[in-house]
C-alpha cells in the first residue's frame, strides 16, 4: 500500500520540520528526526571519528543525521574499517537499540547509515513481541546501557496489511503467522477503511509496542532519569525519510 499523493503533500509539510523535541527522560518523541541543517557531502571512503552518543537526545540526533545522508544519496558508511573491526572483537558499544520489522527493505543500519557496533537490532514481523524480543532488547538496555530503544516501523508492512486482512475476512492464517497478526490485531484502526486503515495501523502497532516498551519495570526508572527514552518512527519507502510516531 502506498501512500497517496496528498498524504506524501502533507507529510513532506509537516514532518520535515526540524525536531526540536526533548528526549530527557521521555517515552516517546514526535515530530520529524531530522535535526538542524544537512551536513556537507561527504566521500563514501572518509570515516567519520568514532564518538558514541551516550544520552537519549544525542543518540535521536545521531539517527537523524544518518537518516538525512541516506535520503540524500551522502552515505559514510562509517566504522567499517579493519582498524574498527579489529578493535570490536574486544567488546560493542551500540549507542542506540532498533526494533524493526524483518522486511528486507528497512535494514536499519543502511537507513540511518551506521556501520559496526553502531546499533543493536532485533528484528520481527510487524515489530512483534515476544519473550525473546523483550529479552534481547532488555540485554542492551540492561547490559550495554543503550540509551535509546526506537521502534521502527513502516509504510506498506505486510504483516500489518496480512492482520487487517485476517480480520477483516475471519480467514485463518498459517499458524506461526496468526500469532503475529494475533498480536497486531489490538491497534488495527477501525476508524478508517480499505488503505487507509492498514496505513493508520502501521502507527498504532508502533504505538501501541513503544508504550508497552516503556511500561517494562526494567525501563522505567532508567526512563525517568534521562538515561533511557523509548520512541517510535516510521520509515516511508517512497521518500526514504524517518519520523517519529506518537
Amino acid at each position: 500500500m502506498i501512500l497517496t499523493s496528498d498524504k506524501n503533500t502533507q507529510v513532506g509539510e509537516s514532518r520535515r520540520t526540524l525536531l526540536r523535541a526533548v528526549v530527557a527522560g521521555g517515552a516517546t518523541a514526535t515530530g520529524a528526526l531530522g535535526l538542524g541543517a544537512a551536513p556537507a557531502a561527504a566521500s563514501p571512503r572518509t570515516e567519520r571519528a568514532r564518538v558514541s552518543p551516550a544520552t537519549p537526545s544525542a543518540a535521536l540526533r545521531e539517527l537523524a543525521a544518518g537518516n538525512r545522508r541516506w535520503r540524500n544519496n551522502r552515505q559514510t558508511h562509517p566504522h567499517e574499517t579493519a582498524a574498527v573491526r579489529a578493535a570490536l572483537t574486544s567488546g560493542q558499544r551500540p549507542f542506540a537499540l532498533v526494533l524493526g520489522c524483518i522486511d528486507s527493505r528497512v535494514p536499519p543500519e543502511l537507513v540511518f547509515d551506521q556501520g559496526l557496533g553502531d546499533l543493536m537490532t532485533v528484528r520481527s514481523a510487524g515489530e512483534v513481541l515476544d519473550e525473546a524480543v523483550l529479552g534481547s532488547v532488555a540485554y542492551g538496555v540492561l547490559e550495554l546501557n543503550i540509551p535509546l530503544v526506537m521502534v521502527l516501523g513502516h509504510q506498506s508492512c505486510g504483516a500489518v496489511t496480512a492482520a487487517v486482512h485476517a480480520e477483516e475476512t475471519g480467514e485463518e492464517l498459517p499458524a506461526h503467522i496468526q500469532y503475529i497478526a494475533d498480536r497486531i490485531r489490538p491497534a488495527i484502526d477501525h476508524t478508517q477503511e480499505g488503505a487507509a486503515r492498514v496505513d493508520a495501523t502501521i502507527d498504532r502497532n508502533v504505538a501501541m509496542i513503544t508504550r508497552r516498551l516503556a511500561r517494562e519495570a526494567d525501563f522505567t526508572g532508567r526512563i525517568a532519569t534521562g538515561k533511557l527514552a523509548v520512541v517510535g518512527a516510521r520509515y516511508e519507502l517512497t521518500s526514504q525519510f524517518v519520523h517519529t510516531v506518537a
